[in-house]
């Protein structure tokens, strides 16, 4: 994991040309803290392409992996990626054959992957998250791409002259193009500034309604084998568990990896896998989260934080992870805060369970799902919007950090797989018990080797933002009605006429996030849309008290979690009034 920027046909000296890279980059060297390279390739009179990197060491952590690469058998040849690719291991062994390595980076055989299969295909060959940049002299071209899914960020615009700019984080250009924008996942760009798809999956067609039917084992399979290859690295790791499902089979899966000998800590100087949580003191995730680590055996580390000091962490946090949207500045609030402490641990990858909600249909808003048409649909928009939200606050909440996040349940042949399932399957009056996700949580129930305990294995889900306590939230809103007068926000319209603040929180969020990127280009590559715990906006049809009620909290839909909840959580004496408070003015 890593920064990178990149500038292709930029006017200037070489003196100014290299000041400037040093400059842009530097903004971006929390991703990549231990190394920086920059290379300045001349593209004409005055004129320079630039490949700038920030390193984070993951994989290889020797100088030799230190990027951006120039091919060994074509030294006309440059490239740098920002992420992992998970095939590496398995297809290095045919490249050996053909190919020269200077370094056992996973990176390094991008280079590779495009001269065998050329620039519009070899894309498909990277099975992983990433960012990639390449650049080849010998016929003077070059090409920018993202992953399919959008785990890792790309931002790109052009400058007054016509010159390209791309970079981890908007941030690192947004002052010097005329129009910052988000890189779509699953397409790239080259020297026509054409931007393509390379990434079409059958289920990214919304009217293909899939009929596939479950098969338990394989499922359980299929997903132990992508915890088995994201895993691997050479530097230390450790685990996000909320105590939810998603995280804690992740988990389980680890720690059967490690039992089975398939895992070798000392090799990568561990004696125990770490486990974290956050949360406010008493909260639902801490207690669960614990009971998990405990379970497994991990070096477990509970961490607490007060309303006041997450509040005090708000604006940083905004400006980490360049976005004003409501429930991605609540969630990565916690995880900002917790990455901080985890890097003195020496930790520089976690895997988490991000993603799984939006394969599954996880999210309590689905309860109301009509049919299982509106159902996939629903889940369809919900993958291609991720970018924009969960994985931008794993990916930038972490990196701030120097800390690397991994999200099986991104993987590109698990979602593809999971999204050929019949959604009927999905929806939750499908089985009994009627709870979201059963079908993952049944693939992963097994009573003689438990992959996770049984009460968190069927506990009901929380969102991240409310599962920390639900103070938090409360918090606050009282901070915003505090900092923003009624006066200041009745002028809402006029001060941002561009995705207009609907309440006071999202006032001092957009308030906070414009006097840092002050571009109406950057006001738009946040998202803006009304929402329900979390649903998109389409969805508000499926119920009319969802259009009345639209709280991007998982509060919004508090009629449905708290019976499951409490039943729960009234059996453990650990547990404070916190964890199960209910106000019924949030019940729709």
């Amino acid at each position: 994991m890593c920064g990178i920027l990149a500038i292709f046909n930029i006017k200037g000296t070489y003196i100014e040309v290299r000041t400037l890279a040093y400059n842009l980059s530097k903004r971006q060297r929390h991703r990549g803290p231990d190394r920086s390279r920059i290379i300045i390739i001349e593209a004409g009179p005055n004129t320079y392409h630039i490949l700038a990197h920030e390193r984070l060491n993951i994989v290889d952590l020797s100088d030799r992996g230190r990027q951006p690469f120039q091919l060994v058998d074509d030294q006309n040849i440059y490239y740098m990626q920002n992420g992992e690719l998970y095939n590496y291991w398995s297809i290095k062994p045919d490249f050996e054959k053909k190919y020269k390595f200077s370094s056992n980076s996973d990176s390094e055989i991008v280079g590779m992957l495009y001269k065998e299969y050329g620039p519009n295909d070899f894309w498909n060959h990277m099975d992983g998250m990433h960012a990639t940049i390449l650049l080849d002299m010998n016929n003077k071209t070059y090409y920018a791409g993202r992953d399919h899914i959008g785990i890792i960020p790309l931002y790109y615009g052009y400058n007054k002259d016509g010159a390209l700019f791309l970079s981890s984080e908007l941030k690192g250009i947004h002052d010097q193009v005329v129009e910052i924008k988000q890189f779509p996942p699953g397409h790239y760009i080259d020297q026509t500034h054409e931007i393509k798809k390379w990434y079409n999956p059958l289920w990214h067609n919304f009217d293909h309604i899939p009929t596939g039917e479950i098969n338990f084992q394989e499922m359980r399979d299929k997903f132990i084998d992508v915890v088995r290859r994201e895993v691997k690295g050479d530097a230390p790791f450790g685990l996000f568990i909320s105590g939810g499902v998603d995280s804690s089979i992740v988990a389980g899966i680890v720690a059967k990896l490690i039992k089975n000998g398939e895992i070798d800590l000392s090799k990568r100087g561990m004696r125990k896998v770490h486990s974290f949580c956050i949360g406010l003191e008493g909260s639902p995730d801490l207690h669960f989260a614990r009971k998990v680590a405990e379970y497994h055996g991990f070096e477990h580390h509970s961490f607490t934080y007060t309303v006041e000091e997450g509040l005090d962490y708000i604006p940083e946090v905004i400006y980490h992870t360049e976005t004003f949207n409501n429930t991605t500045i609540r969630a990565s609030t916690p995880m900002y805060m917790m990455c901080r402490r985890i890097k003195a641990l020496g930790i520089k990858i976690c895997l988490t369970g991000e993603g799984s909600d939006e394969l599954f249909g996880g999210y309590l808003y689905f309860h109301k799902a009509p049919n299982r048409v509106e159902f996939h649909q629903e889940l369809i928009r919900k993958l291609n919007d991720l970018h924009k939200y969960d994985l931008l606050r794993a990916n930038k909440a972490c990196l701030a950090w120097g800390i690397e996040t991994r999200p099986p349940f991104m993987n590109k042949s698990w979602i593809e797989y999971v999204m050929s399932i019949d959604p009927k399957y999905k929806m939750i009056n499908a089985f009994q018990p009627q709870i979201e996700k059963y079908i993952l949580r049944k693939a992963f129930e097994d009573l003689e080797n438990p992959f996770v305990p049984q009460e968190i294995l069927w506990r009901q889900k929380e969102q991240f933002s409310d599962g920390v306590g639900y103070s938090w939230r409360d918090g606050i809103i009282e901070r915003a009605n505090q900092l923003i007068s009624d006066q200041e926000f009745s002028q809402a319209s006029t001060t941002y006429p561009l995705s207009t603040p609907r309440d006071k929180e999202q006032y001092w969020f957009r308030q906070v996030y414009s006097n840092a990127f002050p571009s109406d280009s950057a006001a738009l590559s946040v998202p803006y849309a009304k929402s329900i715990a979390c649903s998109t906006e389409k969805a508000l049809e499926w119920d009319e008290a969802f259009k009345k009620n639209t709280d991007e909290s998982g509060r919004a839909v508090l009629s449905i979690h708290n019976d499951a909840l409490k039943e729960i959580l009234q059996e453990e004496d650990k547990i404070t009034d916190e964890s199960i408070k209910v106000q019924d003015h949030f019940q729709l």
